[in-house]
């Protein structure tokens, strides 16, 4: 398969950006520097300092499940405990990024929820074995990933194991993702091979607002729907901490769940990009005439329709008074361009 035939990297990347910004680096270093982060880094999603590309390495179909592996060049990246950020620098053995994708075969639903680690073998012999971290990526989307260090050029064995997903499934969703599942993908790896992925700096839209636009590949999407394709009345739309939280009134649960009773679902995303805010905690209260009718955490749901989203039964009713809290924000490791974001999370309010 052609690398580029299958997986075109999109933000105007360029190939010829990799001859003038990355011939003079391997010269006198296998490991992949980046510029500086920005210093004056805004509280919200902002443009990062450059855009990379990616290698395919392939897919592998097991159960319900397919997933995608790929790699590029080592990242720096944030993980997220409760609301401190720790930054994980890039090792001196680090050789890529290696990044997986998993999503239902059938319907293509990508589950945020997933736990996933990889095993990696060369020669017969174990050189990786870690978990995977769940990641926002501007241009790379929502993905599985880590740093790891190849021996050396040669061929490769990578084993993923998927555990139960942790997430509630809905419609025909709802005998999906309950058990564990193994792929193994085979793969060569150079450093040649690596070093023409396409690179391009962004020095005069670094640090500003805005983000880079998704890549093109031939992999489903981790956008979730516009708020015009979403099921349901639109009950609104606010902004906390950079994210966007979109509410939806159905007048019945989603097949899966019990209760009569009308169902509140809230889908929260990134800007610009609609990729998903998954592992947050939400709340919410509905007031009917000053009395607090509903007061209760909003589940996390998989649904064909509405995507992953937070949802809840409730006798909500024309006219109340809807306020959501995140009582925990997104515990979801960030690339660059994200790990400011979706932290100061004031409440929201809205009128059904």
């Amino acid at each position: 398969m052609d690398r580029r035939s299958f997986l075109r990297a999109g933000g105007g990347l360029a190939a010829t950006a990799v001859a003038g910004c990355l011939e003079g680096v391997f010269e006198t270093q296998s490991v992949y520097a980046p510029p500086p982060v920005v210093e004056d880094r805004p509280d919200a999603v902002y443009v990062p300092t450059h855009t990379e590309g990616m290698e395919m390495i392939g897919t592998a179909t097991e159960k319900w499940y397919t997933v995608g592996l790929m790699f590029s060049f080592p990242h720096r990246f944030w993980n997220v405990t409760s609301r401190d950020t720790q930054k994980v620098t890039i090792g001196d053995d680090d050789s890529i990024h290696l990044m997986a994708s998993l999503w239902d075969t059938e319907t293509e639903t990508v589950p945020p929820n997933a736990n996933l680690r990889v095993e990696i073998e060369r020669d017969g012999e174990r050189v990786v074995t870690k978990p995977l971290w769940p990641m926002l990526s501007q241009n790379m989307g929502y993905h599985f990933g880590d740093n790891v260090a190849l021996s050396r050029d040669g061929t490769y064995t990578v084993t993923v194991r998927v555990g139960p997903i942790d997430a509630r499934r809905t419609g025909n969703l709802r005998g999906q993702f309950g058990e564990s599942a193994s792929f193994t993908v085979t793969f060569d790896y150079s450093q040649e091979q690596r070093d023409e992925i396409s690179f391009e700096e962004l020095p005069e839209r670094k640090g500003q607002p805005g983000a880079l636009d998704p890549m093109e590949m031939e992999l489903p999407s981790t956008q979730l729907p516009p708020g015009s394709e979403l099921p349901g009345s639109p009950v609104g739309e606010a902004e906390s901490g950079d994210g966007r939280f979109l509410v939806r009134r159905l007048d019945a649960p989603p097949e899966g769940i019990d209760g009569s009773d009308p169902y509140l679902a809230v889908s929260p995303r990134t800007p610009y990009n609609r990729h998903p805010l998954p592992f947050m905690s939400l709340s919410g209260t509905i007031e009917r005439d000053g009395n607090a009718v509903f007061e209760g955490a909003l589940s996390p749901t998989i649904d064909p329709g509405l995507g992953y989203h937070y949802g809840t039964v409730a006798d909500a009713r024309p006219g109340d008074a809807l306020a959501l809290t995140v009582d925990t924000p997104p515990q979801v490791s960030r690339h660059e361009g994200y790990e400011t974001a979706f932290f100061d999370t004031p409440p929201m309010e809205f009128s059904l």
